[in-house]
């Protein structure tokens, strides 16, 4: 069951999947209100949900057009749903302190996708600090109605596999961590069970929960790097208690997760950029490598990739986002980026293969630790499956261009010859010392004068490729279902848990 539900969401962006969980919880929502779980009716709930999204639309798209920025219409529906389960419903028709409090937030939370983006990027987390400042206008407050224990288990079962697809579990587990010691040493127990009874309630009877897997988990707000993303999630978690105070300033989820995007923020890139096309090349069988200029320098490190965004016309059910490596190095002028079609593309992809010279595509949130590890002594070994090769085009185009020698093997698995990409840097690397193996997986397309292997990488050629198999740290980047079958291989060989590095970004749709 596990591996179905992996496929599935790997075939889905990370805002798709945002979405169809906050569905999945207004639909839940509805149901428990006409079961008299939830104090509000289904009617009211719906309608104000109608509300807020119809302003939320209708203030993105003016600012979009002020801007001349385009709009992920995604973004607007997360958005919109959010407030929803924070804002109280309304109570009958017309209820002018809901209209009022929830246009004010729907209008902020575009408004913080533009005016408060400083360099086009995001400082704030729209829905928190929508919530903020429309309370200080209105003088209302959200209510976080959210925060039922009857929610608890599609909020929990939809978390936990949204955590999977973008790999935070990180972050939120140092913020139940650090929230639940603040309250144990912010409050006094006369025994244990006191202490248990009390943290399940601050739980699961709060919007804990909610707040954690879908509002501090939004990646523009949040930093990228592990460290830091640690360090984000303990801030937040401290000031989330609600017995920490600054005077007589309490702190409420929203503003403890503004205060922790302002660290987040001063941490992180600065600038959210725009790239022009130079040109693209194909490098292998529907395979491209698109060349773009930097309008200014930036650093990344070898390996990591960036979330980008292409304005285009009927945007299909899987965005105008998407997540792609990096596969140049930081020693060269421009930045590239390998990208496989196939027949049935998106709309994101089938305008990217219509990108002309000049056109433009904004990029944000440099990401990703399938980084080398600062000792060069190290022996590697890079495991590739189809364009899965982009991050060691990048690593290895950096090594070449330092003239940075390390003992490297590079296994890199395709199904036809026609599919290998990038084959002048890798017999650049070939000439540099790095040792490279090519794999054909179908056996019946393989050239009479083949010398490389045949079939899919397994122990048995694992061992007879790399005698020294033990004593390396194997880096795996390609298709899911490859990097998962890999893995599992390696650690029935023995190979520890550090030894294995994964290439991850929360996008393969």
């Amino acid at each position: 069951m596990f591996k179905y539900i992996d496929k599935k969401i790997n075939r889905i962006t990370m805002y798709r999947l945002v979405m169809y969980y906050l569905v999945a919880i207004l639909a839940y929502v509805v149901v428990l209100s006409n079961m008299g779980y939830i104090p509000y009716t289904s009617f009211y709930i719906v309608m104000s949900v109608a509300y807020i999204t119809f302003f939320s639309w209708l203030t993105n798209i003016l600012f979009s057009r002020i801007f001349s920025a385009p709009v992920n219409m995604e973004s607007v529906y997360i958005t919109a749903l959010i407030l929803s389960f924070i804002i109280t419903p309304m109570s009958s028709i017309p209820d002018y302190n809901f209209l009022l409090f929830a246009f004010l937030a729907a209008f902020v939370a575009s408004a913080s996708k533009y005016i408060f983006a400083i360099k086009r990027k995001h400082v704030f987390n729209p829905a928190a600090i929508a919530v903020l400042i429309a309370g200080i206008l209105s003088g209302q407050a959200a209510s976080w109605w959210i925060g039922s224990v009857y929610l608890v288990p599609v909020v929990i079962v939809f978390g936990l596999i949204l955590l999977k697809k973008i790999s935070r579990f990180d972050l939120v587990g140092s913020f139940f961590g650090i929230f639940i010691i603040s309250i144990l040493i912010t409050h006094q127990y006369s025994n244990f069970s006191s202490i248990g009874s009390f943290i399940y309630k601050i739980i699961f009877y709060s919007p804990a929960l909610f707040f954690a897997f879908v509002m501090l988990t939004e990646p523009l707000t949040s930093p990228s790097a592990k460290w830091l993303r640690i360090t984000y999630g303990a801030i937040v978690g401290i000031l989330f208690n609600p017995f920490i105070h600054i005077g007589t300033l309490y702190f409420t989820p929203e503003l403890s997760l503004v205060v922790g995007n302002i660290f987040s923020y001063i941490v992180s890139q600065k600038t959210k950029l725009v790239l022009k096309l130079k040109k693209k090349i194909k490098i292998a069988f529907n395979t491209y490598d698109f060349v773009f200029e930097r309008e200014k320098y930036f650093f990344f490190h070898p390996g990591q990739y960036m979330e980008w965004t292409l304005a285009h016309h009927k945007i299909d059910n899987r965005g105008n986002r998407r997540y792609f490596t990096i596969s140049s190095s930081p020693t060269e002028k421009n930045i590239h980026i390998g990208v496989k079609f196939y027949p049935k593309s998106s709309s994101f992809k089938r305008s990217l293969m219509l990108m002309e010279k000049g056109d433009k595509i904004s990029v944000s949130q440099i990401s990703g630790n399938f980084i080398l590890p600062k000792d060069t002594k190290k022996k590697l070994v890079f495991m590739a499956g189809g364009i899965g090769i982009t991050p060691f085009r990048s690593i290895i185009k950096n090594i070449l261009d330092k003239k940075e020698y390390r003992n490297i093997v590079l296994l890199y698995s395709n199904k036809f010859i026609e599919d290998i990409a990038y084959r002048d840097i890798l017999n650049d690397a070939e000439n540099f010392g790095i040792k490279v193996r090519y794999i054909l997986t179908d056996s019946t397309g393989i050239p009479d004068n083949w010398t490389g292997e045949v079939g899919f990488v397994d122990a048995k050629m694992i061992k007879n490729i790399i005698p020294d198999y033990e004593e390396r740290i194997f880096y795996i980047s390609g298709p899911r279902t490859m990097v998962i079958t890999e893995e599992k291989i390696l650690h029935k060989l023995g190979l520890a848990k550090k030894q294995i590095k994964l290439d991850f970004f929360p996008g393969f749709a």
